[in-house]
């Protein structure tokens, strides 16, 4: 089965700590997913994110199809970097690394996605034409939405 990547990155106007601090948290995720995902967090542990923390939401991701995501952290170094991985949700694999790197005049986030898609052939049938776009989609917003809380980045 072939795996695929969503190489995303984007620079912020804020400190490293700001930054750690807002994309650590998993309570703001909510904040950075299209509203029509339904994305709700059904079980959290109230700590500060560490290694081995599993996080359970409920999304819709596609067609109004509600499924249960749990996800753990599996790396972490504060300050620059964690992994979450899907434990259950609706890819065959799931496995999201999150680092932040200080710039000059703020810092760079960077999102490397690698999946695999569920239901063998027809999965890699509608990958291009639904899943990618879809997964596209929501990184997208994603970037708005942290645009709109921490403004631009000028070079």
């Amino acid at each position: 089965m072939k795996l695929y990547t969503v190489h995303k990155k984007q620079k912020l106007p804020i400190s490293l700590n700001e930054a750690w601090a807002f994309l650590s948290d998993p309570s703001n995720l909510s904040l950075l997913t299209p509203k029509e995902m339904n994305f709700t967090i059904i079980s959290k542990d109230q700590k500060p994110m560490y290694a081995g923390q599993v996080i359970q939401y409920s999304v819709t991701p596609i067609a109004g199809i509600k499924t249960k995501w749990i996800s753990e952290i599996t790396h972490l170094k504060k300050g620059n970097y964690f992994i979450d991985v899907q434990l259950f949700g609706p890819y065959s694999f799931w496995h999201h690394k999150h680092f932040i790197h200080e710039i000059d005049g703020g810092v760079e986030m960077e999102d490397i996605i690698d999946y695999k898609v569920p239901f063998g052939i027809l999965g890699q049938m509608l990958q291009p034409i639904l899943i990618k776009p879809k997964l596209e989609e929501i990184f997208n917003y994603r970037q708005q939405k942290i645009t709109e809380i921490f403004g631009k980045f000028n070079n």
